[in-house]
């Protein structure tokens, strides 16, 4: 099969696709500075909020990543009204649990809160936050889904454009609702003047009106071919036992990025905060290995359903070479301005030098990353859900040793036994000593690093290629057969 057909085939997904997932961090930080702007304490309570927001639709993107395969397998086999008949299955299900998501989310909500803050002040503003975004969660999960429907019809420019005007649009009314104010004497007073609850709000009617745009594409390509509007049970079915799959995937890597977070803690506050920004620029960087992964979910699915292995054999050898290739590019760019990237984030030296450090100890791991961003994508368009989720248990087991290992070299360690400066592994690694022998907090961090880089994205990457390398993934046909 010619390569740059595969090449074309390859960038026409991932570029819309890499712009679509660039858009929405983007407009989120445009909210934070807006929230910001109204005082220390709305912003603490946004932070809370916001993360408690994402963690839940962090775990639900299952319905993006169960739908693409399901749709883009049955656009493969010749089936359109079939692929958008599981479409709307999907988009059903995103609906049903956006139901539950607000039912819990109301009953929970300042409880969950509670658990972040004592302050009285930020957890009522948090709460308030937390409650009004409720009203748009059900909206966002439609987004989520039927980005999915289009990618698996090998569409990625429609979901840019989507959402690219409707952060555009939340940006907007976020500031139309939280302030109230004039331009100056004898101009009219403008915006609702609602603060915090004004940012949910704009986010609210943003998502809504996002939702129903999807739901009008979805609607009329699903009358075009013929397809049913109405939820069929069994496809429901079928999508959230691969949903549910793929959320304990999703779920053990959370577990694995909040255990690391949770180690770097110990290390203190400033290494905590060279560890958070250094995570913050692996996720900026997740976002273009991304792209090539959902390219990957849309191509592969679409192969396995037309039955066309040999064209998903390539797909799977050009997918591996542009992932080490993208890999390698972003990894020397991390290396060359991991002196300058320190500065930018914080005034701390200690901070800044904590960032240098790991910076450069994630700079080589990123081919490894992008090698398993493309595979998880190829298993995850071919509908090995039940591989990606068990083998993610597996991953998260091997990785706990290697965290308890840093937990033991680990400074504060060493007078109990830890790691001292007679030991060969501290000269093996070229540890800088502390007076008490412990490993100085800037090498406490490379072993940090070292141990999610290398050891567990390295587990990811073996229980990934291992399986790739199998005929077992490649399930052709409509639907995927139980391996």
């Amino acid at each position: 099969m010619p390569t740059p057909s595969l090449s074309r085939d390859i960038l026409r997904l991932a570029v819309p696709a890499l712009g679509a997932l660039v858009a929405e961090p983007l407009f989120l930080l445009t909210d934070t500075a807006l929230v910001g702007h109204l005082g220390e304490v709305p912003l603490a309570a946004l932070g809370i909020a916001s993360a408690l927001i994402q963690t839940v639709i962090g775990l639900l993107v299952f319905l993006a990543y169960a739908t693409t395969p399901a749709v883009a397998r049955l656009l493969g086999a010749g089936d359109r009204p079939g692929a958008l008949r599981a479409g709307i299955d999907g988009l059903w299900l995103a609906l049903l649990l956006g139901a539950v998501v607000v039912l819990l989310g109301l009953a929970f909500s300042a409880n969950a809160v509670g658990l972040f803050t004592s302050d009285p002040a930020v957890a009522t503003d948090a709460t308030t936050y937390l409650t009004v975004s409720l009203a748009g969660l059900p909206a966002m999960l439609v987004v989520i889904a039927a980005t999915g429907v289009l990618r698996g019809l090998q569409n990625t420019r429609t979901p840019l454009v989507v959402a690219v005007c409707g952060f555009a649009a939340n940006a907007g009314l976020n500031a139309l609702f939280i302030y109230r104010g004039s331009w100056g004497p004898g101009w009219p007073e403008l915006g609702f003047g609602w603060g915090i609850a004004g940012s949910a709000a704009g986010t609210v009617v943003a998502q809504w009106a996002m939702a129903l745009i999807y739901l009008l594409i979805v609607v009329r390509a699903a009358r075009a071919s013929g397809a049913s509007l109405r939820p069929g049970l069994s496809g429901v079915g079928s999508a959230a036992a691969s949903g549910g799959w793929l959320f304990v995937r999703t779920a053990s890597l959370r577990a694995a990025m909040l255990a690391t977070v949770a180690v770097a803690a110990t290390f203190g506050v400033a290494e905590l905060g060279a560890f958070q920004i250094a995570l913050t620029l692996f996720a900026t960087l997740a976002f273009v290995l991304d792209a090539l992964a959902i390219a990957a979910q849309a191509l592969v699915g679409h192969g396995l359903g037309s039955g066309d292995v040999q064209r998903v054999r390539f797909l799977l050898r050009r997918l591996i070479v542009w992932s080490l290739g993208v890999g390698t590019v972003l990894g020397a760019a991390v290396a060359l301005l991991a002196p300058v990237l320190g500065p930018v984030f914080s005034a701390s030296p200690e901070v800044q030098h904590g960032v240098t450090v790991t910076a450069l100890a994630m700079a080589a791991g990123i081919p490894l990353a992008g090698f398993v961003f493309v595979l998880d994508g190829v298993l995850i368009g071919a509908g090995d859900a039940r591989y990606l989720a068990l083998s993610g248990l597996v991953n998260l087991a091997l990785y706990a040793p290697l965290l308890l290992l840093v937990l033991w070299l680990h400074p504060a360690a060493a007078a109990d036994g830890g790691l001292t400066a007679s030991d060969p592994v501290a000269h093996a690694a070229g540890a800088v000593t502390t007076p008490t022998g412990g490993l100085a907090d800037s090498h406490a961090l490379v072993w940090l690093w070292a141990a999610f880089g290398y050891g567990y994205i390295g587990a990811r990457a073996l229980t990934l290629g291992l399986r790739a390398r199998t005929p077992h993934w490649m399930r052709l046909g409509p639907t995927p057969t139980p391996a």
